[in-house]
């Protein structure tokens, strides 16, 4: 294919250059979903499980609005798994793409790929209520279930 033509492919996927150029894929996100946290800020951590059966332990957490999370995602089984926090509206549409770029790598603050066997962690600040989903888009993943979400409840 021509430089060109992957251009237009690029372009027309929603992908920005940095997705070839690199391997990678860095994106932005919806704010309805928080913001990157920063580690001096955690207000606790929640460790999730992520297994071959394609599912995640816990798959439903309860946050605070305003709670910075450290997710410490725990790849047990052996392929590798990811947590993504996003909208469903996001995590469907990165899930196409991924599918169709298997090997794409990401560098998203809301993302932790694991490799089997390892951890990974998301730092995440949750700034307002309501519910916030998170799904593994490794091709396969998302269509078998492995999606859970974040229940966070409005500040008091």
């Amino acid at each position: 294919m021509k430089t060109s033509n992957l251009a237009v492919l690029i372009a027309g996927l929603g992908l920005g250059a940095t997705a070839f150029a690199g391997g990678t894929h860095a994106g932005g996100h919806d704010a309805a979903i928080g913001q990157p946290g920063s580690a001096a800020k955690v207000n606790r951590t929640v460790t999730v499980e992520m297994t071959d059966d394609m599912r995640y332990s816990p798959a439903t957490i309860t946050v605070r609005q305003g709670e910075t999370i450290r997710f410490v995602a725990k790849n047990l089984g052996k392929v590798k798994h990811e947590l993504v926090i996003g909208t469903e509206a996001e995590l469907k549409a990165h899930y196409e793409q991924m599918k169709k770029f298997p090997d794409m790598e990401h560098e998203d603050p809301q993302t932790a790929s694991v490799a089997p066997g390892k951890s990974g962690e998301v730092i995440w600040q949750f700034t307002k209520a309501g519910k916030v989903n998170f799904a593994c888009l490794q091709p396969g993943h998302y269509d078998a279930g492995m999606k859970g979400y974040v229940d966070v409840a409005k500040k008091r």
